[in-house]
């Protein structure tokens, strides 16, 4: 009887805790959630475009100097992105300091021709990268494979490569969010 009382407890041990090693292993194979503030950035290389068509593949490595603003967002002409670019755009200068010593790079999985069009038409003065595949995306944790998208995941990068802001997600529609990222662009450029 009390062994029965034992082995009955035993199983319902293993049975309630079987949930919980599955859940830890299930943690622990997640992708990295992207560098933290404080780590060196992740180079990459990136095929860049601009509304005046302008393009070339980019480096990080190559912005090294300047500070570096990533800001990963799901798909061009959706509501949510344009509102964050038409953002970006309206505020460059206070945001960006009207890209002097500072770079956004906004990077979607769209391609490039789709990019470069809507920025034309919008005006969007940043460059945007084409993440097709979603190769950055994932060095930062943002890529969402299931979906082929990145999220909405924002970096300032400092003159030295170390990652000194990140938001994640950006939350577009927060006013608060744009004062934060324009406090951090300038604290990171050395200018406060």
């Amino acid at each position: 009887m009390k062994i029965n009382r034992i082995l009955s407890a035993l199983t319902a041990a293993a049975i309630f805790s079987a949930p919980v090693t599955v859940r830890a292993q299930a943690a622990a194979a997640a992708p990295p959630a992207g560098p933290e503030v404080g780590q060196v950035a992740p180079d990459f290389t990136i095929s860049a475009v601009t509304r005046d068509g302008n393009a070339r593949d980019i480096t990080l490595a190559s912005l090294r100097g300047q500070t570096v603003v990533l800001a990963f967002f799901p798909r061009v002409r959706t509501s949510g992105c344009t509102t964050q670019m038409q953002s970006y755009r309206d505020k460059y200068a206070e945001l960006f300091m009207g890209g002097k010593k500072v770079t956004l790079l906004a990077i979607s999985t769209d391609n490039s021709a789709d990019q470069q069009a809507w920025a034309k038409e919008a005006g969007f003065p940043n460059m945007f990268g084409s993440d097709i595949g979603g190769k950055v995306g994932a060095l930062y944790g943002a890529y969402m494979a299931p979906n082929n998208m990145d999220m909405r995941y924002l970096y300032v990068i400092g003159p030295d490569g170390k990652v000194t802001y990140t938001a994640k997600p950006f939350k577009q529609m927060v006013d608060a969010a744009y004062t934060d990222l324009g406090a951090a662009v300038a604290k990171s450029a050395g200018r406060k």
